[in-house]
């Protein structure tokens, strides 16, 4: 384990992150150049004192499971990511697994998109990226633990007061959506680890995805509606468009409205508290 390079990648990819880039606030006083250590360590789900030994080369061998959240934290490069791994005297994540790290110019587009909610998930629905007007519309992925901030974990075994989701039709149709979309990727990602537990999770806690997978019909809809409770504006029936990432087997997922619309003005409001808080979350 080469811990003093080690350390210099990670305190240098610490530096060169702003709290913008990892959807936390500032503040007006903010001196420190970078992410501070505490913020590196809530995000990937670690102590500070990791985060402080691993920066000063004394730090215990780390696991993977730590090793990619503090890759993912710090939005490392698919080729930074595997030197950190071989580093610590770790294999690389082998290819043919799903990819968690979000291009730059994905997240820049993502942050420009000031009039409309949008978010990014992975190849198995993993919430990777929210911008302000989603985490408005929606809720924050970071108010649950990592494993949870999976769009079809929240869809079959989340809180029972989610914001999306409606009646008998809208709920049979997500289901077979949730199911094609786990068949797509587990025929492209066979060996991926966190996509059977994902799975085998669904298929133990929730009678209605194992009934839909086994009956063994499915169906991807890119594009659909989706029916959002928000506790401020009411019932929205949203159309919900799904722009495909082909090469990093991602997904952006956009919420709109017709003009004069009902939902219209309901995202108009939503637009406008977002931007007075001035937030533009990522997960």
């Amino acid at each position: 384990m080469e811990r003093r390079e080690l350390a210099r990648i990670l305190k240098a990819a610490r530096a060169r992150l702003t709290p913008e880039d990892v959807g936390l606030r500032s503040g007006p006083r903010r001196r420190v150049v970078g992410l501070r250590r505490e913020e590196v360590a809530q995000i990937a789900g670690v102590s500070v004192d990791y985060v402080v030994r691993l920066e000063q080369a004394r730090g215990s061998h780390p696991s993977t499971q730590v090793l990619s959240a503090l890759t993912r934290a710090l939005k490392l490069e698919d080729d930074e990511r595997d030197q950190v791994f071989r580093l610590a005297d770790s294999a690389p994540p082998p290819a043919g697994r799903i990819t968690m790290t979000i291009r730059e110019s994905i997240l820049r587009l993502l942050s420009r998109l000031n009039d409309l909610p949008a978010l990014v998930i992975s190849a198995k629905g993993d919430v990777l990226a929210q911008n302000a007007m989603a985490v408005e519309l929606l809720g924050d992925a970071n108010r649950f633990p990592e494993g949870q901030r999976n769009i079809f974990w929240q869809r079959f075994l989340g809180e029972s007061d989610q914001r999306v989701g409606a009646g008998p039709h809208e709920d049979a149709l997500t289901t077979q959506q949730a199911v094609g979309l786990l068949r797509s990727a587990l025929s492209r990602f066979p060996h991926d680890p966190g996509l059977r537990e994902l799975i085998d999770e669904l298929l133990a806690g929730s009678e209605a995805f194992w009934t839909r997978w086994e009956d063994g019909t499915s169906t991807v809809r890119r594009s659909m509606y989706k029916t959002v409770r928000h506790p401020e504006h009411g019932t929205l029936v949203l159309d919900c468009d799904t722009l495909v990432v082909p090469d990093a087997e991602q997904s952006m997922i956009v919420f709109s409205a017709a003009d004069g619309s009902f939902e219209a003005e309901a995202l108009a409001g939503i637009r406008a508290t977002a931007t007075v808080s001035a937030r533009v979350p990522s997960v």
